[in-house]
């Protein structure tokens, strides 16, 4: 990592430590950059990471998340988990209104986790499958009963997962058309105040909010600004304070970073845990065979693509499972950058020389930058590439219809390898549409047997015995190249204290922010 970085991180934490005893002080405005803008602020329908950055201040769930990815209060208080796995009691906040000044009672959980997101949301239906019922004994009590074991449930009830959607303005309207979803309603911080499309969305503080003295802050004011270049600009100028991971290109980061009275922190990423890789098409030739795919892995110097292309921000990855997922293990094959082994095993499976099309993610300049180094490393042991660049939608379009041969991405693991994991090497997600799931067509019955126990085992330590297992297996067979667990640093105005309190970071700790004077 570079030194200017270290030492703004040191400085954080130095400033964090020292500064832990102070008393917030009320009042002030946030300015921060959501890039791109969201397509909607309605986290029961949309959850794409712009979305949840703004609309993570509107709506809760009812646990929030540690850097260690243990349960916090949110909307429950308190919560407990039978000794058999099967039973999560949760005992609700009292005192909670919506935005519209309606209580917040159990019967708007039983809706969220009975109607609304199982109509909406694909994730929370695989969810549900699990469970038996879920029932509100009174107004402040859940149960959900669960059919078997299933630990990752307990990382299931975060603000964007399973967010609390209201009863009263939702039930028996067409959810999609509903007004409400223009001007959301939530139980949050802050409450929405308008939207100048193109432009900001501007949120204030919500002062029946059921925790005493919180929000600190009075507003939230979210700039829209297309171009990475402007919107490094604004922070220097002062135009905005905060910059979310991933607003501006990587190599502004340091330089930025460097400025006066400027923090940077890489915490708040924890549950999401994005990892990159590069999709390899196992459907066809060359891609159809291992030995080709153990090449890609030993050909790429990703050592490189971190140091100098990321800034030292994140790891080299290790497998499947990220570092900061939980069942991480680091097993062998591991793969180094060794390009004559990669030409040994080129050779061994008497490769033809045929070229292959790389699809870049097209998400800035950083990730140009990427696809072309990597096309170097492919063709100095000898694998021409040709980098075809596509925008957003076309990018989405190809990948579902598995047309390409690599493509890059990064995906989030959702706190478990059951959420957000096994999706990418199972069989049964081998699915056109969908960017986001067995899109390179990888099928072992093994490995789709072993996640599937691993899923529903019980104790904890059961379940990473069968994830050492099937991690080997798939490392073993390379069904993608992993490149890097991304670290997506956070750059703010050191007068903002308490920014990233929680696993998700920006997206949920505002409701902690306040501005030291």
């Amino acid at each position: 990592m570079p030194r200017t970085l270290l030492i703004a991180l040191a400085a954080t934490l130095f400033a964090s430590s020292a500064l832990a005893q102070e008393t917030p002080t009320p009042g002030g405005r946030a300015d921060l950059v959501v890039q791109p803008e969201p397509p909607g602020l309605m986290l029961g329908l949309l959850t794409n990471a712009p979305v949840q950055l703004v609309a993570g201040q509107i709506y809760e769930g009812l646990l929030r998340y540690d850097e260690n990815l243990q349960p916090l209060p949110s909307l429950a208080r308190e919560w407990d988990v039978s000794e058999d796995g099967l039973t999560y009691t949760f005992r609700l906040q009292e005192g909670v209104t919506w935005h519209d000044g309606e209580p917040f009672t159990s019967a708007d959980v039983l809706f969220s986790a009975n109607d609304f997101l199982v109509e909406t949301q694909s994730r929370h239906r695989n969810t549900m499958a699990r469970v038996e019922s879920v029932e509100a004994p009174d107004e402040h009590s859940v149960i959900f009963r669960l059919k078997e074991p299933f630990e990752p449930l307990i990382r299931s009830f975060a603000f964007w997962v399973m967010p609390m959607v209201p009863r009263h303005v939702y039930e028996g309207t067409d959810y999609a058309t509903n007004p409400a979803n223009d001007r959301p309603i939530g139980t949050g911080p802050f409450k929405f105040d308008n939207w100048n499309r193109g432009s900001s969305i501007r949120l204030v503080k919500n002062e029946d909010y059921y925790i005493e003295g919180k929000p600190y802050l009075d507003e939230l004011f979210y700039h829209v600004i297309p171009d990475g270049a402007s919107r490094a600009v604004a922070y220097e100028t002062g135009e905005v304070d905060i910059l979310p991971g991933g607003s501006v290109e990587n190599f502004d980061v340091p330089r930025l970073s460097a400025l006066d009275n400027t923090c940077v922190s890489d915490k708040g990423r924890e549950f999401d845990s994005p990892l990159s890789w590069i999709w390899i098409n196992n459907r066809t030739p060359p891609m159809d065979d291992v030995r080709f795919r153990q090449a890609i892995m030993y050909a790429m110097d990703r050592q490189f693509a971190l140091d100098v292309l990321w800034n030292g921000l994140g790891k080299v990855a290790t497998g499947p499972i990220a570092g900061t997922t939980p069942f991480h293990s680091e097993v062998e094959p591991q793969y180094p950058h060794d390009p004559d082994r990669a030409r040994a095993l080129l050779d061994e499976m008497g490769y033809d020389g045929t070229p292959l099309r790389l699809l870049p993610l097209p998400y800035g300049e950083t990730w140009q930058r990427w696809a072309e180094a990597v096309r170097q490393n492919l063709q100095e042991v000898g694998i021409p590439v040709e980098i075809e660049a596509s925008d957003v939608a076309g990018w989405n379009q190809r990948v579902s219809n598995w047309d390409y041969d690599l493509a890059f991405t990064f995906l989030f693991q959702n706190a478990d390898p059951a959420l957000g994991v096994e999706r990418n090497y199972i069989s049964s997600q081998i699915q056109q549409g969908n960017p986001w799931n067995n899109v390179e067509g990888y099928s072992n019955p093994r490995v789709d047997e072993l996640f599937a126990e691993a899923a529903t085992a019980f104790p904890a330590e059961r379940r990473q015995a069968l994830y050492d297992e099937v991690q080997a297996i798939v490392q073993e067979e390379v069904p993608v190249a992993w490149l890097l667990d991304l670290g997506f640093p956070t750059i703010y105005n050191c007068q903002f204290q308490d920014i990233i309190t929680t696993a998700n970071g920006l997206n949920d700790s505002m409701r902690d922010a306040w501005i030291r004077q």
